[in-house]
């Protein structure tokens, strides 16, 4: 941990200010979040803040207005490309998770523009369901910013408490023990989601198969 914000810090200011800017609105706006969610980028912005690499208010502002603006970008695309921009490959392989935000979307109307914001997967494609559904734009923009402020203001708050925790804890136990401590953690919680995605696969697959069986048995009926 300490070697990778070693590394970070050598990047100039202007320069991380844009990456980070950048990311955060292209995980709307181009669905970048797939790969790469904004809300690590932010979360980086907070740390260098810590280490008075950035200015903790601007980064703040940046991320905040770089979050209402992708999804901005992301509703007008979703308005003008509708249908077409849905049977993207990139979203077909998530089709599941895609019903369940057009599903929430059709139930919740702008507060699911707002809570979309929390979730990785909503975050990168609710502005672009709210376009494509017709939301009017005073409407998505009013969820939109609410839900960019909250969020951009505490993600990069995050990062900045989590800089500031992780030196005073490697000065009080030295940062070779703190970085194991860290990556045991990670690991953790790798281990954790990988199960938790196992789990789900399972009862998919368990869903589907008294389903599968039915289609089974209708086609033997009809050569029957």
């Amino acid at each position: 941990m300490n070697t990778l914000i070693a590394a970070i810090l050598q990047v100039t200011p202007v320069v991380a200010y844009l990456l980070i800017t950048a990311l955060v609105f292209a995980e709307d706006a181009l669905f970048i979040g797939f790969i790469l969610p904004g809300e690590t980028a932010a979360i980086l912005g907070g740390v260098l803040a810590s280490q008075q690499h950035l200015n903790l208010w601007l980064i703040t502002a940046l991320v905040v207005l770089a979050a209402i603006l992708g999804d901005t970008v992301g509703y007008e695309v979703g308005r003008r490309f509708g249908p077409r921009l849905l049977n993207l490959r990139l979203l077909q392989k998530r089709r599941q998770k895609l019903d369940h935000a057009r599903d929430f979307l059709a139930r919740r109307g702008g507060a699911a523009v707002f809570l979309g914001r929390f979730t990785a997967f909503f975050r990168a494609v609710m502005p672009a369901l709210a376009g494509a559904s017709h939301m009017p734009y005073r409407r998505f923009l009013v969820y939109n910013a609410a839900g960019g402020i909250i969020w951009g203001s505490a993600a990069v708050m995050l990062g900045y408490f989590a800089g500031n925790a992780y030196l005073s804890v490697a000065k009080s136990i030295g940062h070779t023990f703190t970085f194991a401590l860290l990556g045991l953690a990670a690991a953790g919680l790798i281990a954790w989601h990988v199960q938790k995605r196992r789990k789900t696969r399972k009862e998919q697959d368990l869903s589907a198969a008294p389903v599968s069986t039915v289609k089974i048995a209708v086609q033997q009926d009809s050569h029957a």
